[in-house]
């Protein structure tokens, strides 16, 4: 046991979670295993199959908790930071979502910080996609160091965008934040919840299978990780097979659940236009090939998806289509359904979800009228504002001088050549901060206070050119 490389993992009940700790333990001639886990999980699946195992250590406590934190980092190689609270949850209960997210995180680097050579300690962060929010065509492509910009009522967003500049400016020598996409996972049918209707039809989405994620998370542990790999930013995507424009997502699932056409039970003016989340990747492969992971297609995940589904969810499918319709149009007439919006005239979620009332009312009910698009396949790549082929090793004060300017700000302290390190700046709308170049330039972080709140993305599109790429009109 002692040569063995030791991981603490958070999140370990999760679907990334639960699929590392498989994958870990699988390898166990060289990893042993430390998982947080709330005691109110003991009774998952994963937790339930694994528990007692010669290589996995339950720690049993709260990422809130410091002290439990810091006696599941204590002795570790590895962090595996996976765990926290996500959406639709996290989004009805941001102070707890906070409290977990940015404070779990905060706990995570200070408990490394408090081991007697942090340097050795290795930590990999996974972010999301969401913290990027709504990227259709046509920037519907998208790379690390784009704008952040969150959707509104997106507290989750909030929350990991937080976390991950504490990771990113914790001074720590192993970091790295991987921002995690749609996870294509056997259950997703479970999930049973108005939130399927807050993302458009037309929208897009780089996958991931479930299986890959975990592989991905294990294999950053082993040796072979090269150190080019550590202090950045990377998207987690499937590749090329896994881009999917949501319609066709819900063709492929739906036809497996057993439905001949989704759209025999679904209304297009049900789904909101925008305010989501979602992007193809146009560096995706810079991940897979510093360390490579993907194994399964997409036909590999419908296949596990078929196998996972009950008799009675086919069967149904197959015999009641129009009980199934009632039963998804009452979940759209629920609260945080859209139909809710629009019965209660909640104008702040129609607005961000639609544009306006009137918009919402001018479109189609009939899916005869509604266009299905297929946004162009070509990778296209927004301005950064600065040579972004440049390595960070090379960046100047006039690099910080130019991105500055070009998110219509400006940097207000000298550059010594140390990516790492604070700068200071002045954001379009006055409010100064210091960050490190790194997380603004290769993270696209930019002032803490606008970044956050979308009621000052207008403000911010009319005098930053590199944020009005993004930004296709107000709420």
């Amino acid at each position: 046991m002692a040569d063995k490389t030791t991981i603490f993992l958070t999140g370990a009940s999760g679907n990334m979670g639960g699929e590392t700790l498989r994958q870990l333990l699988n390898r166990s001639d060289r990893f042993r295993v430390k998982a947080l886990v709330l005691p109110n999980d003991a009774a998952t699946p994963v937790i339930k199959r694994y528990r007692g195992h010669r290589n996995l250590e339950i720690v049993w406590g709260d990422l809130t908790r410091y002290e439990d934190v810091l006696r599941g980092v204590s002795g570790a190689d590895q962090v595996l930071h996976i765990g926290g609270l996500v959406s639709p949850y996290a989004d009805r209960f941001p102070e707890r979502t906070m409290s977990v997210n940015v404070g779990g995180a905060r706990n995570i680097v200070e408990a490394i910080k408090a081991q007697p050579d942090p340097d050795r300690v290795r930590l990999v962060y996974i972010g999301t996609v969401a913290q990027t929010g709504d990227r259709q065509a046509p920037v519907h492509w998208g790379r690390t160091g784009d704008p952040i910009k969150i959707s509104h009522f997106d507290h989750y967003a909030v929350s990991k965008t937080r976390a991950e500049a504490i990771v990113a400016e914790s001074g720590l020598k192993h970091w790295v934040s991987l921002r995690q996409t749609g996870i294509a996972h056997p259950h997703l049918w479970k999930i049973h919840d108005p939130i399927m209707f807050h993302n458009p039809f037309n929208a897009v989405l780089e996958w991931v299978t479930a299986g890959d994620s975990g592989n991905l998370a294990a294999n950053t542990c082993e040796d072979s990780v090269p150190e080019a790999f550590w202090r950045n930013f990377f998207n987690i995507g499937g590749g090329a097979g896994m881009r999917k424009v949501s319609h066709e997502f819900a063709a492929a699932t739906f036809q497996t659940l057993g439905f001949s056409d989704f759209r025999q039970v679904f209304q297009p003016n049900w789904f909101a236009t925008r305010n989501f989340h979602g992007q193809w990747y146009s560096d995706s492969d810079t991940l897979e090939a510093l360390v490579p992971f993907r194994r399964e297609s997409f036909a590999d995940f419908l296949n596990d998806f078929r196998n996972a589904l009950p008799f009675y969810v086919k069967l149904g499918a197959r015999l009641a289509q129009g009980a199934a319709r009632k039963r998804i149009e009452a979940l759209a007439k629920a609260e945080g359904g859209p139909l809710h919006w629009i019965a209660c005239d909640d104008r702040a979620h129609i607005d961000a979800f639609f544009g306006s009332r009137a918009k919402w009312q001018a479109l189609p009910a009939d899916w005869d009228q509604f266009t299905l698009e297929q946004p162009s396949r070509s990778p296209s790549y927004l301005d950064h504002g600065y040579d972004d082929g440049k390595p960070k090793e090379n960046w100047t004060a006039a690099d910080l001088r130019q991105a500055a300017e070009y998110r219509g700000g400006r940097c207000t302290t000298g550059y010594e050549g140390a990516p790492h390190a604070p700068v200071g700046w002045i954001c379009a709308l006055g409010h100064a901060f210091h960050m490190s170049p790194n997380l603004m330039l290769r993270g696209g972080h930019w002032c803490p206070t606008c970044m956050v709140d979308p009621s000052t993305y207008d403000a911010v599109a009319t005098r930053s050119p590199f944020f009005a790429q993004v930004w296709q009109g107000g709420f």
